[in-house]
């Protein structure tokens, strides 16, 4: 039935509850009652390579077999407390995230030591320690080697020493940590070897790079407080790729070449340990090369392949062995217009392409080699969906493992032949199943409840629209409780619009936050689109932004709102708009685009002109300011600040390191010089987001200029 909606891209979720129940906080809606989170199983994962898996609730930790709904009880946090104390070690309040080391072993860090107990012999050892300021923690395998940094410098803590892998004084010279202000899938800046024989590690030169000064007020006198921040078209760092070996202290520096202004992803490290693969991509973003560097010498060994692309080429994975030696990979890419799994050899000879179609491959999952089938999340049943599939290398034969579609994060057994499933839509909180390579359901492990059970829930609407060159448009309407068609309603337009973000979903709630709900719960239609530029639909739709951002995705939001004013029940006068980053971008541009159509509007961390925000992103979207002129002055917010006629609040931290703070006091400057009038707010030594507390004062913000103006 779920797939029958879907094909027709039209499903409706009725309230659960009826009149007379629980309205949502303030508090509520800004993630302070962890109640209404959907529940889980915490850390939830395989023992060893068998058919059994465990979890840990409460202070227990239980265990099942994936045909069994029999569980039985590992060890409590009593039992873990007497190993510990009867080796000399302290004990724990809580039972802590864990990793198997076998069947019967497991290890975990507790008070800066990791710490392996073996349930069978009743023991526990400490494997290494690490300073109480250390960062950027990198385990490898079981914790008896890590890396850490320490301020800008990376050590190693191997066999009881502290090894101090780097020792640069200048600050601006940056080791083992995350780099390209983490673009190209980048999340970290170490990389241990299968082995753990090599760690490879980014050396980020960044000295050439432009001060940013971010102003602390928390002394009597503020303090300037610089980061660096290469803004479009500006110097931007210089990283390379270093390879370390713990045992003897040597290093070799992998000859990446010039120019120095280049990016260095998808790092990957060959099975047999003697072999590095890095994305090389030029600073203009479309030409990409995949070079083999020998982890000994650091010398460039051959380039595998090459892509290139008018507009951009964005690598964003590594290479996947499918196997446990070298022969072969599997490459993510979108080089058809769609991302997809393409098999090489290892010299690079493309073998075969895996999967095809018009939908994207999402994330690779593993290999059952023994089968020679892979495992893979894509968009193949729908655009709104993360469902799993199988496809056989042999054949390139697709299989759907997802009984139910929706939103899957699944967890693959190491020889991939099972999974723990985790699984959402937009009527079920969450949901945790074994299910087997073909896709049974081997057993349902837990069933979370609705955890809006007993409020005054609304009603959702997923549906589609069409833009102006017919692309298809995902939307989704939220309305009031107690919702009555011969009523008109005012509208709040949420919206994002930018790339690598996708809002209308088949998850929980539809992929919407409960703040939306409860500004829904005040009266109000809360409708998101997903414009042309977003995730998940292929190059074209993401492209279609290419070098003017802000017009395509209006055209699109637009369409959105013709469809709202054509309803019966909406107050075509009272449409407002919210969005924070990009989405502030876009609600700006649209209130200065169409200033006869929206009344009100709140936006958070709006870049304001795209020449102000950094070199990795803005390059990618939009080429260099010199490149492109046109397209930066037209889609630049100061152009066309003369035209704001609604009410426009704007909201900024003011401790920004993303959007800096820049952004909206130059459009604010624009706006006095034109004698404009809009509001401001800042959030003092916030960053790019207003989170803990201080969340509630930001929804209260919102809320009342919605109510005081829309």
């Amino acid at each position: 039935m779920k797939n029958f909606f879907f094909a027709f891209c039209f499903l409706f979720v009725l309230p659960v509850l009826g009149f007379g129940q629980k309205q949502l906080t303030i508090e509520d809606a800004s993630g302070m009652n962890r109640h209404l989170f959907p529940s889980g199983l915490r850390n939830l994962q395989w023992i060893g390579s068998g058919e059994r898996f465990s979890y840990t609730l409460n202070n227990f930790v239980l265990s099942r077999h994936i045909t069994s709904t029999m569980t039985d009880t590992l060890f409590t946090l009593p039992d873990i407390n007497v190993i510990l104390q009867s080796s000399g070690f302290d004990t724990l309040t809580r039972m802590p995230a864990f990793s198997w080391e076998s069947e019967t072993a497991f290890f975990f860090s507790f008070r800066n030591s990791v710490y392996q107990v073996n349930t069978s012999t009743g023991s526990a050892k400490k494997l290494n320690s690490y300073p109480e300021n250390a960062e950027n923690i990198d385990y490898y395998k079981n914790g008896s080697l890590l890396a850490y940094t320490l301020e800008n410098n990376l050590f190693v803590a191997h066999a009881g020493k502290q090894l101090q892998v780097t020792a640069d004084d200048d600050p601006g010279i940056v080791n083992g940590q995350s780099v390209h202000r983490s673009e190209f899938g980048i999340n970290k800046g170490t990389f241990w070897s299968p082995s753990g024989e090599y760690l490879a590690y980014y050396r980020k030169d960044e000295t050439m790079v432009t001060d940013y000064p971010l102003v602390n007020i928390d002394s009597r006198i503020a303090t300037g407080e610089n980061i660096k921040y290469p803004m479009a078209g500006m110097t931007s760092e210089e990283v390379t790729l270093v390879v370390f070996r713990p045992e003897d202290s040597s290093y070799v520096t992998l000859n990446t070449g010039l120019p120095a202004e280049q990016y260095l992803t998808s790092i990957t490290w060959s099975p047999d340990n003697q072999f590095i693969y890095v994305g090389i991509l030029n600073r203009g973003q479309d030409h990409l090369k995949l070079n083999k560097y020998s982890a000994k010498t650091g010398g460039l060994v051959h380039t595998l392949f090459e892509e290139k692309h008018d507009k951009y080429v964005e690598p964003l994975f590594p290479l996947y062995f499918p196997y446990t030696d070298s022969s072969h990979f599997i490459w993510l890419s979108q080089r058809d217009g769609f991302q997809h799994m393409y098999l090489y050899n290892a010299r690079g000879q493309l073998t075969r392409q895996l999967t095809e179609g018009p939908w994207v491959v999402t994330r690779y999952l593993g290999t059952d080699s023994e089968n020679n089938i892979a495992y893979f999340l894509s968009t193949r049943n729908s655009p709104l969906n993360e469902d799993i599939f199988s496809v056989e290398i042999a054949t390139g034969k697709i299989q759907s493992l997802s009984l139910n579609t929706g939103t899957h994060n699944p967890v693959i057994h190491p020889e991939g032949r099972y999974f723990l499933d985790i699984y959402s839509d937009t009527l079920t909180s969450r949901e945790f199943a074994v299910i087997d390579n073909r896709g049974k359901v081997l057993q349902v492990i837990h069933r979370g409840d609705d955890p809006l059970k007993g409020y005054n829930k609304c009603r959702i609407r997923i549906f589609n629209l069409h833009a102006e060159d017919g692309t298809e448009l995902y939307a989704r309407m939220i309305y009031p409780p107690g919702f009555n068609p011969k009523k008109k309603y005012p509208v709040i337009v949420y919206v994002y619009g930018g790339p690598h973000a996708q809002l209308v979903t088949n998850s929980w709630l539809g992929g919407a936050g409960l703040f939306l709900y409860y500004m829904a719960q005040q009266g109000y239609l809360i409708f998101t689109l997903d414009n042309r530029g977003t995730a998940n639909r292929g190059l074209n739709f993401e492209q279609a932004i290419f070098r003017n951002l802000g017009k395509v995705e209006a055209l699109d939001q637009m369409t959105g709102v013709n469809y709202l004013r054509g309803l019966p029940y909406v107050e075509p006068e009272r449409i407002g708009l919210n969005g924070w980053s990009y989405g502030g971008f876009m609600t700006i541009y649209l209130m200065l685009k169409e200033p006869e159509t929206f009344r009100a509007g709140v936006c958070g961390g709006p870049v304001t002109d795209w020449k102000y925000y950094e070199v990795m992103y803005g390059e990618r979207y939009m080429d260099t300011p010199e490149e492109n002129p046109e397209g930066y002055a037209e889609s630049s917010l100061l152009t066309h600040a003369s035209e704001l006629k609604g009410e426009l609040l704007i909201i900024h931290g003011t401790s920004d390191p993303v959007v800096v703070w820049q952004h909206s006091l130059a459009l604010m400057k624009k706006f006095i010089e034109e004698g404009v009038i809009a509001d401001y707010f800042v959030y003092p030594g916030h960053g790019h987001g207003v989170g803990g507390r201080d969340r509630v004062h930001l929804n209260r913000k919102i809320e009342k200029f919605f109510k005081d103006h829309l």
